[in-house]
């Protein structure tokens, strides 16, 4: 059995928490292949609500492991933190979690060294979530990284302390103060959380489950145009957000991926610096940014919202190798008398359908305008009920990227998804 990814296709808050939630049931396992808890998945069911970080979207699941992969960089007080909230609520869910040991570990001082360099960028600042993903990234390809299964050795400590050696020395250099180390004792509160939960050989238990035939859905955080490599660098995250982020996350071969679901909303958000080419400053942006709670899960900040841009959509399309398209926030069209979607940009004189190297300089969307329609559409449970316009819609989509929507999401809820297949 071939493991399937589900991923963002835009630049995160597409709704990838919902999405794995709703298809959790037909998957014997759950796997989160990078990122940390810059992440923000929010889970919506009933009066149920929960926003997860760090941990699989599947774990509310009964029958469903979930597996923190390889791939993965976790802050052990958040992660305490997450481990803390869901014993409150559903303590039994947590009997099915496992940890990679190759994941890596974001220190304190990792957090203070991601703050002291954003400071130090003034006016070019990324946006950074403050999280220490970067500097935790960094210290993983410069070898010097604290991973999970080091806190079985008897010289963890020693090694905690070389490395936050390390970082203090760095520090120096920014003339950035280090209150995050205060932090130290909740860390190693966090560091006893996760001796808790059963630690893994990831790569192992992955591929044992693809050869018994397990059924595995991969699951990604933040999204396409934040890969380190594809994305609208250097506004990006730190990892690889692509499919292929997915075996390496995981330790998968790429012959046993099968689907590669791609989410996207039915318009657009980016939270942070960066380029967005079709970003709204009028009514209509506000009316989207209102309507979808367009908030940070993680970060709280206000997301900047425009149309849906065509060019990067299929873009990303392209890296991923998508199969099945999944568009959420439909709903959150509705009252809009018309909408647009960008379908080129006009650079430098020149009419262009494809993502450009840099987005320096002046960048014209060209847009294609659509009727809205004004009904509640949060309801309805089959594709056939929706309002012409927004059928009109995704068949649009479809017919421009060559791949089916099969999934529509017209509400928050997990109930509030319509599957076409």
């Amino acid at each position: 059995m071939k493991m399937d990814v589900l991923l963002g296709l835009q630049w995160g808050d597409e709704g990838k928490g919902k999405i794995v939630d709703v298809l959790s049931p037909d998957y014997d396992i759950i796997a989160r292949f990078q990122g940390g808890p810059n992440a923000g998945h929010s889970l919506e069911f009933g009066d149920f609500k929960h926003v997860l970080h760090t941990i699989p979207s599947g774990i509310f699941r009964e029958n469903t492991q979930n597996v923190i992969g390889n791939g993965v960089v976790i802050d052990p007080i958040i992660f305490k933190q997450e481990i803390d909230k869901i014993r409150e609520i559903r303590p039994e869910a947590l009997k099915h979690l496992f940890i990679s040991k190759k994941a890596h570990l974001i220190l304190p001082s990792h957090k203070t060294l991601d703050a002291a360099s954003e400071k130090a960028k003034g006016q070019t600042k990324i946006g950074s979530t403050l999280k220490g993903i970067g500097p935790t990234y960094m210290d993983k390809t410069g070898r010097n990284g604290l991973r999970v299964g080091d806190i079985l050795r008897p010289d963890f400590s020693e090694k905690y302390d070389f490395l936050k050696g390390k970082h203090l020395q760095l520090l120096r250099q920014y003339d950035f103060d280090m209150p995050e180390v205060q932090n130290e004792k909740a860390w190693f509160e966090g560091i006893e959380c996760l001796k808790e939960f059963e630690l893994i050989d990831g790569e192992y238990f992955i591929n044992n489950a693809i050869a018994a035939d397990k059924k595995i859905l991969a699951e990604g955080a933040q999204g396409t145009l934040l890969d380190i490599e594809y994305g609208s660098y250097p506004y990006v995250t730190s990892s690889n957000t692509v499919s292929s982020g997915a075996c390496t996350g995981l330790g998968v071969a790429p012959t046993n991926v099968g689907k590669v679901f791609g989410i996207f909303k039915s318009y657009c958000t980016r939270v942070g610096s960066g380029p967005f080419p079709t970003e709204l400053f009028d009514n209509d942006g506000e009316f989207l940014q209102s309507k979808g709670h367009e908030f940070g899960a993680t970060t709280g900040r206000k997301r900047r919202c425009g149309w849906l841009d065509l060019p990067s959509l299929k873009y990303s399309i392209m890296l991923n190798g998508v199969t099945d398209l999944i568009m959420t926030k439909s709903d959150v069209l509705s009252g809009l008398d018309k909408f647009k979607v960008a379908t080129s940009y006009i650079i430098e004189g020149e009419n262009i359908d494809t993502v450009p190297y840099t987005y320096e300089g002046e960048i014209k969307p060209v847009f294609k305008e659509f009727i809205g329609w004004k009904e509640d559409i949060t309801k309805i449970k089959s594709y056939l009920e929706l309002p012409v316009e927004l059928k009109q819609y995704v068949e649009y989509i479809e017919k421009e990227t060559g791949v089916p929507v099969n999934i529509v999401s017209v509400g928050p809820d997990r109930d509030e998804t319509i599957v076409r297949i």
